[in-house]
């Protein structure tokens, strides 16, 4: 099949671009259950409510000597308050005795106390004969004690539906006993380098050939925030061989029923040569939303769906396939794996060098932090080490053309 240039004919704001992408992504609806141990940055896919009082028992605060709060009433230095003491008790012990009027039982931090008591005399605070002890200052009902359900309540909703794991959700639910959690799965995302000229690193390099490295970048990128990046082999320049790798990819060809994956991106083949395919493979599929957006770098990039399902076709120059997986990958996959928008950490630096923008695209500028300033690191589209030897980037609006040098600039850390 013969294919002819296809031109650009007009770009669509960037904005414009991520609000299709938005309205064209829903969330994953499939669910997994996973150890807790695999749980953190995972989004839980349920509510978890607490079958249990946490802690189950009241417990000791401090160290010290659990006591009737009513027999430390007026101790003094001068005139302590006098107990015979009954029994010890450590944590992981149950106690065996209860106290009575005039008594005490020492106790551990997290010790279980004991029936009759009400509170708990810090060590600190006493002085030890051998059967008994001296209590040099009074304490109130509930002193130092650490009441039953003071954390978590039977029938107390822990986690939400839609919570994102960490460390301390993780924690609280280690609390309950929970050993596993439903959570819902990680997004599916195959990657896919087109073109005669890609070899894989590890191959010998024929004439005419490079390295495949957006499949890496994508692959890394996609793992950062919260999808399961799926390379397939490099497809060849012919319109039939894009056509069996969408089929492939999506169409449960490969990977078993049920298991095609929920996001497709190209790599290279997005732009206006008579062998960049990506546009009628993905028409002939199903639908493009739109072809070419006013940023810089990453003009020629395609969005459309094929049986519901988004699909990149992003730009094979390495430093715009990078930026745009930034841009447009990243918060499209992040809304499917349901978790949070990106954050991004942003510094204020003077510029250290002018820089001489393209009009009427929106610019994404690759910049050095080096003794306070941001130094321009953007080489070019095709150049890795434009983003690799970058600490982030600033945005140049579309209608500005020069920022001077000594301009304060908002760099967003990579």
């Amino acid at each position: 099949m013969k294919s002819e240039m296809k031109p650009i004919k007009e770009t669509i704001p960037l904005e414009e671009a991520r609000q299709l992408i938005a309205e064209a992504c829903r969330p994953i609806d499939r669910t997994e259950r996973v150890r807790l141990v695999d749980a953190n940055g995972r989004a839980a896919a349920g509510a978890v409510q607490s079958t249990r009082d946490v802690p189950p028992f009241a417990r000791a605060g401090m160290d010290g000597y659990a006591v009737r709060a009513e027999d430390t009433f007026g101790a003094s230095r001068y005139e302590p308050r006098v107990l015979r003491v009954i029994d010890k008790v450590y944590t992981g012990q149950v106690p065996t005795r209860s106290l009575d009027a005039g008594t005490a039982i020492e106790i551990a931090t997290g010790a279980p106390m004991p029936e009759g008591a009400d509170a708990v005399v810090m060590v600190e605070e006493t002085e030890r004969a051998v059967e008994h002890v001296r209590v040099l200052t009074p304490v109130y009902p509930r002193q130092n004690v650490g009441r039953q359900g003071a954390d978590i309540v039977v029938g107390q909703t822990v986690i939400a539906r839609g919570n994102v794991l960490n460390p301390s959700r993780i924690g609280a639910l280690a609390a309950l006993g929970i050993a596993d959690v439903e959570v819902f799965a990680k997004p599916t995302v195959a990657i896919l380098s087109t073109g005669n000229e890609i070899a894989d690193p590890g191959q010998e390099l024929r004439p005419g050939q490079i390295y495949d490295i957006n499949k890496f970048t994508l692959s890394t990128i996609i793992q950062e925030h919260g999808g399961i990046p799926t390379p397939f082999s490099t497809a060849q320049d012919t319109i039939d061989a894009l056509e069996d790798a969408i089929d492939t990819a999506l169409g449960c060809r490969s990977l078993g029923e049920g298991d095609a994956c929920d996001v497709l991106v190209f790599s290279g083949g997005s732009s206006v040569g008579e062998r960049d395919l990506i546009l009628d493979a993905i028409g002939r599929k199903g639908e493009i939303v739109f072809h070419g957006i006013a940023v810089k770098p990453g003009k020629p990039t395609v969005f459309g769906t094929i049986n519901g399902k988004p699909v990149f076709g992003m730009p094979g120059y390495p430093t715009s396939c990078l930026s745009n997986a930034y841009m447009l990958l990243v918060p499209a996959l992040r809304s499917i794996a349901r978790l949070p928008p990106r954050h991004t950490a942003t510094v204020t630096l003077p510029l250290g060098q002018r820089i001489v923008s393209t009009t009427g695209r929106h610019q994404f500028y690759t910049v050095r932090i080096v003794d306070g300033q941001a130094m321009p690191a953007f080489k070019a589209s095709g150049d890795i080490t434009s983003m690799s030897q970058a600490d982030g980037y600033i945005e140049i609006p579309a209608q500005t053309d020069i920022v001077e040098k000594g301009e304060r600039v908002d760099v967003r850390l990579f």
